[in-house]
C-alpha cells in the first residue's frame, strides 16, 4: 500500500507541479478532435460510397464507380490503421510535397478508414429500407437520385445511427496509435508523465480510466439515442 502511495505521489507531482495536466488536456483535445472529425469525414465518404454501391449497374459508369469503391473499401479495411498512418505520413505526403501535422494526417487517415467501414453500414442501411419507398418516390415523378437523397438515405441513416455510435467508440480507442506520426494524444501525455516520474503504473492506469469514462459517456449517449428512435417509431 505504501509503495502505491509513493507512486501516486510521484504521479501527482508531475501532473500538477510539472504541468503534466497541460499535456493531458492537449492529448484529450487531440484525441476527441481526431475521433470527431474522422467520424464526420467517414460519414460523408460512407454515404457517397454506400450509395454508389447500391445504384443499379445498367451501364458502364456505375460499374466503374462500383469497382473503384470496392477497391477503396477493400484497401482500407484490409490494412491496419497504423500502416495507413505511416504510409500517408512518411511516404505519400513527402512524395506529393505536402506538409501536414501529425494531428491533421491522423484526422484524414481516420476519416478515410472510417469511411470504408461506414460505407458498408450505409449500404446495409439502404438495403434495409423497404423497396416500396423507392417505387413510391419514382411513382411521384422523382428521379432516382432525388428519391435516394430525400427518402431512402434519411431512413437508412436513422437505421444505422446506433451503429455509428459504436464506430465513434472504436475511433476513440484507435487514436492511441497516432503517436506513430508525432500526434500528441493521451498516450503521449501519460508517457510524458511516466518518463518524468520514472514510474508508469499509475499514469497508465489513469489513462485507461479516462478511456473507460469516454466510452461510457458515448455508450450512454447511444442508449439515449436508441430510446429516442424507438419512441419516434412508436409515434409513427
Amino acid at each position: 500500500m505504501g509503495n502505491f502511495e509513493a507512486k501516486w505521489n510521484q504521479f501527482i507531482n508531475v501532473f500538477l507541479e510539472q504541468n503534466g495536466y497541460q499535456k493531458v488536456m492537449e492529448g484529450l483535445q487531440n484525441t476527441l478532435l481526431i475521433a470527431v472529425l474522422g467520424l464526420l469525414i467517414g460519414i460523408l465518404i460512407g454515404i457517397l460510397i454506400g450509395t454508389v454501391r447500391v445504384v443499379p449497374k445498367y451501364n458502364w459508369l456505375p460499374r466503374i464507380l462500383n469497382g473503384i469503391c470496392s477497391f477503396y473499401v477493400g484497401l482500407f479495411r484490409g490494412t491496419p490503421i497504423v500502416v495507413q498512418l505511416l504510409v500517408f505520413y512518411y511516404v505519400l505526403l513527402p512524395l506529393m510535397g505536402v506538409h501536414m501535422t501529425g494531428v491533421q494526417v491522423s484526422i484524414l487517415v481516420f476519416g478515410f478508414n472510417s469511411g470504408a467501414y461506414i460505407s458498408e453500414m450505409v449500404r446495409g442501411g439502404i438495403m434495409s429500407v423497404d423497396s416500396g419507398q423507392m417505387e413510391a418516390g419514382r411513382a411521384m415523378g422523382l428521379s432516382f437520385a432525388t428519391t435516394m437523397q430525400k427518402i431512402v438515405i434519411p431512413q437508412a441513416i436513422k437505421n444505422i445511427l446506433p451503429t455509428l455510435g459504436n464506430e465513434f467508440i472504436a475511433l476513440i480507442k484507435e487514436t492511441s496509435v497516432v503517436s506513430f506520426v508525432g500526434a500528441a494524444d493521451l498516450y503521449v501525455a501519460f508517457s510524458y508523465i511516466g518518463s518524468n516520474s520514472y514510474e508508469f503504473m499509475v499514469p497508465y492506469l489513469v489513462m485507461a480510466l479516462i478511456y473507460i469514462v469516454l466510452v461510457m459517456i458515448i455508450s450512454l449517449g447511444i442508449k439515449c439515442m436508441e430510446r429516442s428512435l424507438r419512441k419516434s417509431d412508436r409515434r409513427n
